[in-house]
């Protein structure tokens, strides 16, 4: 069985994140591999208007890669029935050498387990003399576990017998022990096997093999007693008949303490800490058994495996990252501090898009691209590298997106207006949202640095509401959340970029860049790159200080 591998972007995933992550897991796909490409965080509306123009459909949302319990190696076992008979239990737990069963009811839903300390606590215990008849005992399972012949069979159930005896004593002796609706043990004495029908046993079990006469069983007939022959001594049949007691008599069943499927192992281990079973029952939505957990389980995890793409900052990667197994990474950023355990394949190239290295790879695997997957990833580096204007656009970004075109026969320079323009309306959009389109975070010299990006072609409707984009920054900053946080803005008309900025540290950014258009703001000529043009500078400054 293949192992799913989740390939997913950072968080605020821009169009370059999501369309990376689906084309690289088609790639994937053909290479004969289960994977999936999902988002950590919403798609924004440039990257809504590639997808639907492509007719792609956007990844489903996944909040998480931290293990969970389907990820653990479960103890698997068929569940038994509540009328199964402990000596069946046993035999089961025997066979498969495990120290407890699931118990289900008629909807197939986990009403129990019995164990094995379960069923030596029923044995050692001795039970009472009616527990066949308060166990609600089924005829069957007595028949089974003394290997009997029902040589008459009343009809009736056990709930409505009595205690259970032995009839060695004499005709004489034996009747001042027994009641009607006894179960009586007895030989081969005929006289005994009389007295127990005429006395109205409820059921007699000839013991030893013992011939049983035609007239006994009429008489039997006549007074609707069951009649069963065993081949086991009185003994041996005595101590066998309380184990065709039911399992639902001795099963735990109240506060059971079970997992579902998709609990996460923080919590397991957790609740394990609290209680100290060896043995934890696992069930699907439905209540239905699924398996068994014991502590032993969560040492040998199958954590969750993971491809990254366009980024390798922990700040901004899925959450629970140090509980899954990473893969490989592809991306066009610096490397960030993300570690794993053991080598993997790692591809970072100086390009304009991760999209770029993606399409390359068709290449070297000799997988054809087809006509949507081309698409994406030519939208995603007329994206990434602002229609080959940004400085981070190399001839293999040109390349690639040329050949890309060809395939799903787009005019760059018209397709990437239409995009761009579905991407810079503004109206209606919050100071969070227009901070956090395109929000990367960062962590340099130990401090925590909030950068967004945002295109437009409405320089004045951004100016417009400049107040309260600042006062949303300034919050975070108020809020502790960030050291620095900025805000780029370019005008993809006339490549003029504006830069906002809110500091914890009034001074700080006018060291990096200079000169300020004032407090809050600074500008810088054509089209910006975050990581080419913000980040290294950023960098410099806070190692330094």
């Amino acid at each position: 069985m293949k192992e799913k591998i989740f390939i997913t972007g950072h968080q605020n995933p821009d169009t370059d994140s999501i369309c990376s992550a689906i084309a690289y897991a088609y790639l994937k796909q053909r290479l004969n591999m289960d994977a999936t490409a999902v988002r950590i965080g919403r798609v924004n509306r440039e990257t809504a208007f590639v997808l639907d123009y492509f007719g792609v459909s956007e990844p489903e949302y996944l909040p998480t890669v931290k293990t969970q319990v389907w990820n653990l190696s479960m103890d698997v076992i068929d569940p038994i029935s509540p009328e199964l008979s402990l000596r069946e239990a046993w035999q089961i737990l025997s066979a498969n050498k495990m120290g407890v069963l699931p118990v289900e009811d008629g909807e197939h839903k986990l009403c129990g387990i019995v164990s094995v300390s379960d069923i030596a606590n029923a044995y050692m215990n001795f039970p009472e003399s009616n527990t066949l008849s308060s166990s609600n005992t089924p005829l069957g399972n007595v028949i089974r576990t003394l290997g009997a012949r029902l040589l008459y069979d009343s009809g009736k159930t056990f709930s409505d017998s009595g205690k259970a005896i032995i009839g060695a004593l004499n005709p004489d002796r034996m009747g001042a022990y027994m009641e009607k609706g006894d179960i009586v043990l007895v030989g081969d004495r005929k006289e005994n096997q009389k007295l127990a029908v005429d006395s109205g046993a409820f059921c007699i079990i000839v013991t030893c093999g013992s011939e049983v006469g035609q007239e006994i069983i009429d008489l039997a007939g006549e007074k609707g007693c069951h009649l069963l022959v065993t081949e086991y001594d009185t003994f041996t049949a005595a101590r066998l008949l309380y184990q065709s007691i039911p399992v639902s008599f001795f099963m735990t069943s109240g506060n059971l303490v079970s997992f579902r499927q998709d609990d996460y192992i923080d919590g397991v281990r957790e609740k394990m800490l609290q209680t100290r079973y060896r043995s934890y029952p696992v069930v699907d939505n439905s209540e239905r058994f699924v398996g068994f957990i014991s502590r032993y389980h969560l040492i040998d995890q199958n954590r969750k495996k993971v491809i990254l793409v366009d980024h390798s900052e922990r700040s901004q990667t899925i959450n629970g990252i140090d509980q899954a197994e990473i893969l490989e990474i592809i991306d066009h950023h610096r490397i960030g501090d993300i570690q794993t355990g053991s080598p993997i394949y790692y591809r970072n190239e100086p390009v304009g898009s991760t999209a770029t290295i993606v399409a390359n790879l068709f290449n070297e695997n000799g997988i054809a691209t087809p006509k949507e997957i081309a698409g994406i990833l030519c939208a995603a580096i007329l994206s990434d590298t602002v229609i080959y204007k940004s400085p981070t656009s190399t001839h293999v970004d040109v390349a690639a997106g040329e050949r890309l075109a060809k395939i799903c026969g787009i005019d760059q320079e018209a397709f990437a207006a239409q995009m761009f323009e579905a991407s810079i309306a503004l109206k209606n959009m919050s100071p969070a949202e227009i901070l956090r389109d395109d929000f990367k975070e960062y962590i340099i010299g130990a401090r925590k640095i909030g950068i967004g990006q945002i295109n437009t072609a409405d320089m004045h409707g951004i100016r417009k509401i400049r107040t309260s984009v600042l006062s949303y920054m300034n919050g975070l900053i108020t809020e502790g959340k960030f050291y620095v946080v900025l805000l780029i803005i370019t005008d993809i008309i006339n490549e003029e970029t504006e830069v906002l900025f809110a500091e914890m540290q009034k001074g700080m950014v006018a060291k990096a860049f200079n000169p300020l258009n004032d407090e809050n703001s600074f500008t810088m000529k054509g089209v910006v790159s975050r990581k080419k043009q913000i980040v290294p500078r950023l960098a410099n400054l806070f190692t330094g200080v």
